[in-house]
């Protein structure tokens, strides 16, 4: 579900840092973002091993315990590998242009007469 891009330089005194991305869609609202992460390994003073996941510079909870949908706050969220989001837009964004280039022009809009509402009620003489 991640893709690893690669190990940064070595900081805040991580003794690993690796950069991953994923996908997410809000199965609430339908909202698709993605995120990518640096993943810092650290031990603590007494040998315990912990990671820090830090997004856009700041630190946040791991998006695989609990992710938030940034649009509607909901938790019932799908975790996907990276580009799924940016592939369905493009998707998305090609068949919205192709449905414009194909559209016909609009007709003459249909005035409708009493006589035209009435016609199916009309008998004809035997």
């Amino acid at each position: 579900m991640s893709e690893i891009t690669g190990h940064t330089g070595l900081r805040n005194g991580a003794t690993a840092v690796v950069n991953e991305s994923y996908s997410f869609a809000c199965m609430g609202c339908g909202h698709g973002w993605e995120q990518s992460y640096e993943i810092e390994h650290h031990t603590a003073g007494d040998g315990h091993e912990f990671v820090r996941y830090v997004a856009n510079g700041q630190v946040v909870p791991s998006p695989l315990s609990r992710p938030t949908c940034p649009n509607c706050d909901n938790h019932v969220v799908r975790i996907m590998q990276p580009g799924r989001v940016s592939s369905v837009r493009v998707a998305a964004q090609r068949t919205r242009h192709q449905e414009a280039d194909a559209a016909p022009e609009p007709k003459e809009p249909h005035h409708w007469h009493l006589s035209d509402l009435l016609h199916p009620f009309h008998r004809r003489a035997s």
